[in-house]
């Protein structure tokens, strides 16, 4: 029976990868929330890990302190109402503030950003393998973005939002150095873009006007396209940066890397 873990399950991607396997009759569902219950509307079968807010220095202890209150017991054995730990770990919590030269950068965004994206996932990885809820054929998918690529910025969309696309492309330096500690465990790190998409994230900086001529999908559907990545990664995909529904939606693709490229996209550094 698969076990998945989903920290930032509230809304968004994340709450919709939630639903989805939460909908898979055997599968168990746990997702975190930084309040004190999980949100209304949700499948009644998500498990929901409370006060788990990822900026906090100590969301990895916590974390894993709470799963233990929920009944997840480290190690391989599974015992009598026990969930063993996870097969898979999804870590899609993220924000998102706009910058641009004229206006400035923006201090505290970015710490918000950076801490969000990019410092916590090793925080929270680190503590889950200590206490043993990863083993090997673990995967770890790391949603990241197709604006973390410094290969795909180009002067077609231009320069600003400094601390979004720095703190993806952190995070992608995060996952692929994850890969290497983890491998000889037969753990899988995965970096991900999950698509662009139709979210009160990119609704609330503006994004919505680029919505129809950017491609971009809901959450249910980036979701699907994640879960079919999922079942069929493995070990010699670790440490490396897809775009599972390829091309579609990155808009500087074609003059950066060119045209007519497969799906799903193996995206540049």
């Amino acid at each position: 029976m698969p076990n998945v873990l989903i920290i930032g399950a509230t809304r968004g991607l994340g709450a919709s990868l939630a639903n989805a396997y939460a909908s898979q009759a055997n599968t168990t569902v746990f997702g975190t929330t930084r309040s004190t219950a999980g949100p209304q509307g949700l499948n009644k079968k998500i498990a929901w890990v409370p006060n788990i807010d990822v900026s906090d220095e100590g969301a990895g202890s916590r974390l894993v302190n709470q799963l233990a209150l929920l009944g997840v017991a480290g190690g391989m054995v599974e015992g009598e109402g026990e969930v063993r730990g996870f097969d898979i770990v999804i870590i899609t919590a993220g924000y998102f503030a706009t910058e641009d030269f004229v206006n400035g950068p923006k201090w505290e965004e970015e710490l918000k950003m950076y801490t969000t994206s990019a410092i916590s996932p090793p925080f929270l990885v680190r503590s889950l393998c200590r206490a043993r809820y990863l083993f090997k054929g673990s995967k770890i998918l790391l949603i990241s973005s197709e604006s973390g690529s410094i290969t795909l910025r180009h002067e077609k969309e231009g320069g600003g939002n400094y601390g979004h696309h720095a703190s993806k492309a952190a995070l992608n330096m995060v996952g692929k150095l994850l890969s290497l500690d983890l491998k000889e465990k037969g753990i899988i790190v995965s970096i991900l873009h999950p698509g662009f998409m139709r979210t009160e994230m990119t609704k609330g900086v503006g994004f919505d006007k680029y919505w129809d001529d950017g491609g971009a999908v809901t959450p249910d559907e980036a979701a699907k396209s994640l879960i079919e990545w999922t079942e069929k990664l493995d070990l010699d995909k670790t440490g490396q940066y897809w775009a599972p529904r390829g091309p579609r939606d990155i808009g500087t693709a074609d003059v950066t890397i060119g045209t007519g490229l497969p799906t799903p996209l193996q995206l540049p550094w």
